[in-house]
């Protein structure tokens, strides 16, 4: 079973920035596509951004054009570039992997946005 494992979260100033990190155990190239989701209290697990196999990245409206995902086949890593830090960007921000419908998720990393 595949192992996901995020870092990266932390506490930031609004208008700063943070890079996650997700390492996954196996190769991430096998994958049909992997994400990032977060989930703030309260509320509901939303996609963040996602990269399929081919390199497309899609991006949901409220974080386009400030964060960027990556991957790194060789590190079999995944991350995710957030600039522009906002206060509603505060949440508990998951990695995803989906093959054939099967998903795999990580433990999860909290990020603040806070003055």
């Amino acid at each position: 079973q595949v192992q996901l494992v995020e870092s990266g979260g932390g506490l930031v100033q609004p208008g700063g920035s943070l890079r996650l990190s997700c390492a996954a155990s196996v190769s991430i190239f096998s994958y049909d596509s992997m994400g990032w989701y977060r989930q703030a209290p309260g509320k509901q697990r939303e996609l963040v951004a996602t990269i399929f196999s081919g390199g497309f990245t899609v991006y949901t409206d409220s974080v386009e054009g400030r964060f960027t995902i990556s991957r790194s086949i060789a590190k079999n890593t995944v991350y995710l570039q957030m600039n522009s830090l906002k206060p509603e960007d505060t949440a508990v921000y998951f990695c995803n992997s989906r093959s054939v419908g099967v998903d795999g998720w990580g433990q999860g990393t909290q990020v603040t946005v806070s003055s």
